[in-house]
């Protein structure tokens, strides 16, 4: 099958569609997985990590297929007097009346723009520390023990104002510390969104929205830098069947993944996640002590 045989590829791919929505690291979890497994970290693999990451999100736009793709109903509107209006005035109520038709779109733009600027200008350095387990097991630990107080922290819900391009672009920020391996996406967005007043649910629903356009301009990202490469198509081509495979693993675990996650972190909260981040990083850290070699390679 090429870098990764059928086996590792299906592995990874389960481990993609449990974690990529669970506030404990897909990422992390992945190069956790590839260094038990014993995956060389080639191009294709680093890429394959971020590119089936496509079939988690398509699992989001199937389930929440309704709320996705619904438009919000504009008022009807005197065409005559907006006629008599400035040209200037004119143009600023057709453009209010497009942003509102287009709101739960417009107020993703916003929150995805932070994460895709310093994505673009830091990709390398990013890509550096994606091979460091040492990161990953000590952002796990330290996201884990501020789960553990998370909903006493966050404790105040007002929806009544909605979703504001302020809030939207609050929670654009909190994204970004999620490119620290370990630190989990979906934990910094659900954060950043109960930070702005939103029920766990919400800010939940939120952050798996978000996770559409922030992973397929990831995926889109690394495809077009395999492909820019001298061998890029041939790579490409030797691994494509492991791409299939993984993208259609991913998005059938994912499916599950995310409707167990509703019901529970609604019911239950988030401290059950913040002791699994702790116990899991704190056995790498301690096998990394007693001398065994994670690292990627």
């Amino acid at each position: 099958m090429g870098d990764l045989t059928l086996l590792q590829t299906i592995l990874i791919a389960i481990v993609e569609g449990l974690t990529e929505f669970l506030p404990v690291s897909s990422t992390g979890h992945m190069i956790i997985a590839q260094s038990m497994l014993g995956v060389q970290s080639t191009e294709f693999v680093k890429a394959f990590t971020v590119i089936i990451q496509f079939g988690a999100i398509l699992s989001v736009v199937v389930l929440y297929w309704n709320r996705f793709f619904k438009l919000n109903k504009c008022k009807i509107i005197d065409k005559q007097a907006v006629y008599n209006k400035p040209f200037f005035e004119r143009i600023v109520v057709y453009l209010k009346r497009f942003i509102y038709k287009f709101d739960f779109y417009w107020k993703l733009l916003i929150a995805f723009i932070p994460a895709a600027v310093i994505g673009f200008i830091f990709s390398d350095k990013i890509d550096k520390l994606l091979e460091s387990v040492e990161v990953v097991a000590i952002m796990l630990v330290i996201g884990g023990v501020f789960m553990l107080f998370v909903d006493k922290i966050f404790t105040k819900v007002d929806e009544s104002k909605g979703l504001t391009e302020k809030k939207a672009l609050s929670i654009g920020f909190f994204q970004c510390i999620a490119m620290i391996p370990g630190v989990s996406r979906s934990m910094a967005t659900i954060v950043g969104g109960m930070a702005q007043k939103m029920s766990r649910k919400t800010a939940a629903e939120f952050s798996f929205f978000l996770a559409v356009p922030t992973m397929f301009a990831a995926t889109a990202y690394k495809l077009l830098k395999l492909f820019m490469q001298p061998n890029g198509i041939e790579i490409l081509t030797q691994n494509v069947g492991a791409l299939i495979i993984g993208n259609v693993v991913a998005f059938i675990v994912a499916l599950l993944a995310i409707k167990f996650f509703i019901s529970f972190v609604t019911k239950y909260g988030f401290k059950a996640f913040g002791y699994y981040r702790i116990i899991v990083g704190g056995i790498i850290l301690v096998m990394i002590l007693l001398g065994h070699n994670l690292e990627v390679v």
